[in-house]
């Protein structure tokens, strides 16, 4: 390689270990256009010294981060802090924090990226960690029973109308806003998200759309071609397209191999999760679902009467239960941690969809297999959507329907109202906020095993991921599958109305009777559009209706 070449390199934020492994790519990009090389560079040296200085820690390939790591990511972002608090400034101040502990992340990652800010700040943070599983039931206890013994909570958007809406949250002070650089989020997360009656709620540290996780080697395989060929599969042996082929494409895999090893198409997640497990239906349900001419897909937008009983709802619910059987053994006790972790990571399967997780985890979490085998898209379409206002099933002319599963809006962090009362410690709390959601922070968990997936518009810099160590071809699939999932016009966006987990807890246990056989899809998706219905009219169906008009903007 040239030396003004590798030092142009070097200067774009690429380390030796990078040039060296890579130095023939790079060299023949920069050979074959003046503007390759112009694109790796001029992204990068923008980039601050400290983003790239983050991004090399660990490194990617170098092992997933510690705990000694996440504290110095937390350390060396702590310059926006220091710009509004004084050195000791809230000494004295202690502050509980909820979130969860999933997979050894969120809040695990939260206490190290936190701990240099209480030994700037003089404030000390106490934890209360709960299982994903156990979230909903720990948030819904506290809030009926006027307990609310924290003064941060990790949350999701979908609980905003049960926490915003009964006024439990602090509004963001306006130097949050300009701390967190907010007008960076990606537009689908900008209010109304985060936002209650016009006030802003939430700093934002996720993004949150499943897509469609895939093994390159599996889906190039000449002998599984031939197989596929030989045995009369429609159309040439690839990637899926459509929830049609996964569910071909996964029957055929049963008992197949690959270098040696069993092969199994797609991984279904059917045990309950504490509500989060019913968006793995939904994500198999949406393209049948949400049709282009009307934005409601889970109740009718007027009355709200249930849709989880109508056909495009009950072939979902058909789908897991034919595909079953071709998927590995036990899999009716797998819940998402197990498809995504456990087993895509490990190479058990071939097929997932999950949030962005997988993307970041199969390059950079140690029990990843699959790091330089795996491909993204958006979620799979259909061949035909269903029409809830004819009744009839739709072929649309553009082809296949899309309808990307815009799932939960992403993790945010609140401040309770419960500080409001004490300037102190309100500004601690939104302090500590925004240290959790700032600019150069978020670059670094979105590249990292950390629960949370690109969610703002810099974290879309291909070069600066490749900068990191990430290869080029891989990236730009995965960044392009969330990118097209966010700003998919046909996305099917998450409710925000109140008890939304109490209707996704209430689906999981009759979903997970109906998945062991002991009801009938269509007996299944009744027994739930029943007890939606009751779940409605306890909560006050007209005000339901209203913000479900709301939240998809009608």
């Amino acid at each position: 390689m040239k030396t003004g070449l590798y030092e142009t390199l070097v200067r774009a934020g690429a380390t030796r270990r990078d040039i060296l492994k890579g130095a023939a790519s790079m060299a023949a990009i920069a050979a074959a256009s003046g503007a390759g090389l112009g694109a790796l560079t001029r992204p990068a040296s923008a980039a601050s010294e400290l983003r790239s200085k983050i991004l090399q820690i660990p490194g990617v390939g170098k092992g997933q981060p510690t705990d000694a790591d996440f504290q110095k990511v937390g350390e060396l972002c702590l310059e926006a802090t220091k710009a509004n608090v004084k050195e000791g400034e809230f000494a004295g101040v202690e502050l509980t924090f909820m979130g969860l502990n999933n997979q050894n992340l969120h809040n695990v990652l939260f206490r190290g990226f936190l701990k240099p800010w209480e030994t700037y700040t003089g404030a000390k943070i106490n934890w209360i960690d709960l299982a994903q599983a156990d979230y909903n039931a720990r948030l819904q206890q506290s809030i009926a029973t006027g307990t609310v013994d924290f003064d941060i909570i990790e949350m999701g958007a979908p609980f905003e109308g049960d926490v915003c809406g009964k006024g439990l949250t602090s509004e963001m002070p306006d130097w949050v806003k300009t701390q967190i650089d907010f007008d960076d989020l990606v537009n689908y997360l900008k209010p109304p998200v985060g936002t209650w009656n016009g006030k802003q709620y939430r700093v934002t540290v996720d993004g949150d759309a499943h897509n469609f996780n895939y093994r390159t080697d599996v889906f190039s395989d000449a002998d599984l071609a031939k197989a596929w060929k030989d045995g009369g599969g429609g159309g040439e042996w690839g990637v899926p397209k459509t929830w049609q082929q996964v569910q071909a494409v996964t029957k055929f895999l049963k008992g197949k191999q690959v270098k040696g090893q069993d092969v199994y198409g797609y991984l279904d997640a059917p045990k309950p999760w504490g509500g989060f497990g019913f968006y793995f239906l939904g994500s198999r349900a949406t393209a049948y679902a949400k049709h282009p001419d009307d934005k409601a897909w889970l109740f009718d937008a007027d009355t709200m009467k249930p849709r989880i009983n109508n056909p495009a709802w009950v072939r979902a619910i058909q789908d897991v239960i034919d595909a079953l059987p071709s998927e590995p053994a036990d899999q009716i006790n797998a819940d998402p941690n197990t498809t995504a972790f456990q087993q895509f990571l490990a190479g058990t399967g071939s097929m997932v969809t999950w949030w962005g997780d997988v993307g970041s985890n199969v390059k950079t979490n140690d029990s990843s297999v699959v790091g330089d085998v795996t491909g993204f898209s958006i979620l799979p379409g259909s061949d035909d959507v269903y029409n809830s206002k004819t009744g009839q099933w739709d072929k649309l002319a553009s082809g296949p329907n899309y309808a990307p599963n815009c799932a939960y809006l992403g993790w945010g962090v609140y401040v309770m109202a419960r500080v409001d009362s004490d300037e102190k410690k309100k500004k601690a709390a939104w302090s500590a906020a925004a240290h959790l959601g700032g600019k150069d922070l978020s670059i670094w968990t979105a590249m990292y095993p950390s629960g949370f997936q690109p969610y703002r518009n810099s974290h879309f810099d291909i070069p600066e991921w490749v900068a990191a160590g990430y290869d080029e071809a891989f990236i730009t699939s995965y960044l392009k599958s969330e990118s097209d999932s966010y700003n998919h016009p046909n996305a099917a966006i998450e409710p925000r109305i109140p008890g939304i987990f109490q209707y996704y807890s209430a689906a999981e246990d009759i979903l997970a009777n109906t998945f062991a056989g002991k009801m009938k899809a269509q007996e299944g998706a009744d027994a739930i559009a029943a007890a939606w219905e009751k779940l409605t009219d306890q909560i006050g169906r007209d005000n339901q209706i209203k913000l479900y008009k709301a939240s998809l903007g009608l």
